[in-house]
């Protein structure tokens, strides 16, 4: 099902699908490709934050179920370097950085509805040579299909006609408890990293990689979440794979459990603490700090001035690709 939802500032019509299957069910929007909210069968809360109202969408820059890029995270002093020629990009991160693709990014466009069905929706969108200082006309889809196996699958494809970055994220907030009416400092994390991204005080890597064992970061066994300020690049490996799972999560009291599986090289995991929303969340919700947690895969954050991470460079006659499934189950 397809309905108008609103309109952008410029007028463009936002549209909603519903989607179900395997057990859960939907809402799609064209703006930003975002997942307005996602409920499992015999579990009456949300999964994952979002807004009634598209306004809450246009007025916060939280990226609540977003799609992310052309280039996801952070990219150090909005700068980098591509075949000998700098790209300056757009620094909307404390004014010094680019974060999440720019103020215009993914995110903040009206995708179109390439085809759907009643479980699956795929988007387009074409971001311009030159738009937030990329270079090459970059077309992107995503796919969002609701499995049998109770999954939101996400599949990204990219193709450009110039060399540029390529690097998406899907950027839900979870909270398996109750939508996000309590926090989710005691849901159970596992992660398998041995390795994380250390960063500066804006956030950025410093470059080192440094092993999880014996810091607060070490979730290769399943342990609560801890009133710890995460925000960092979980290591997962040096380069996209075929989908493997990555991590799992377990609410404290609900029954609902939620595995990762993913292509990608890296595991962003926030925790939320500087959620601030502008108006209630889904089911009238007053949405605080804590009250969801993302987990995004992606390239590693600032790996265009790091050599020694995990690359994003898309070239003409390449596709990007990129799988990620989150899986439920309840007890």
């Amino acid at each position: 099902m397809i309905e108008t939802f609103g309109a952008s500032p410029d007028g463009t019509a936002v549209h909603r699908l519903r989607l179900g299957g395997g057990g859960l069910s939907a809402h799609v929007l064209t703006c930003g490709a975002t997942v307005q909210d996602l409920r499992l069968d015999g579990h009456e809360p949300p999964l994952t934050l979002g807004f009634a109202h598209l306004d809450a969408y246009i007025a916060h820059s939280g990226y609540f179920g977003a799609i992310v890029g052309r280039y996801a995270n952070r990219i150090s002093g909005g700068a980098f370097a591509l075949d000998g020629k700098t790209c300056r990009l757009d620094r909307n991160f404390r004014g010094r950085h680019l974060l999440h693709g720019g103020s215009r990014g993914a995110d903040k466009r009206i995708w179109a509805i390439r085809d759907h069905g009643p479980d699956f929706v795929t988007l387009a969108l074409r971001m311009a040579d030159g738009e937030m200082g990329f270079p090459g006309n970059l077309d992107v889809s995503c796919t969002y299909r609701l499995t049998a196996d109770s999954a939101l699958s996400i599949e990204i494809e990219a193709t450009t006609d110039a060399p540029t970055l390529a690097n998406f994220a899907h950027h839900s907030y979870f909270n398996l408890d109750d939508g996000g009416a309590s926090p989710i400092l005691d849901h159970r994390i596992e992660i398998a990293a041995e390795a994380y991204l250390p960063v500066d005080d804006d956030l950025i890597p410093t470059g080192e990689i440094r092993a999880v064992a014996g810091t607060p970061f070490d979730f290769r066994a399943a342990r609560p979440i801890g009133d710890f300020a995460f925000d960092h690049n979980f290591c997962l490996g040096p380069a996209r794979r075929p989908p493997v799972q990555v991590a799992r999560v377990e609410a404290a009291r609900s029954g609902v459990a939620m595995e990762v599986r993913t292509s990608e090289p890296g595991l962003q995991f926030y925790a939320g603490g500087n959620i601030v929303a502008p108006a209630p969340g889904l089911d009238g919700i007053a949405y605080r700090a804590h009250s969801g947690l993302c987990l995004e895969p992606q390239i590693w954050p600032d790996a265009p001035n790091r050599p020694a991470f995990p690359q994003a460079v898309l070239r003409p006659g390449e596709t990007y690709r990129q799988s990620t499934v989150y899986a439920f189950s309840r007890d």
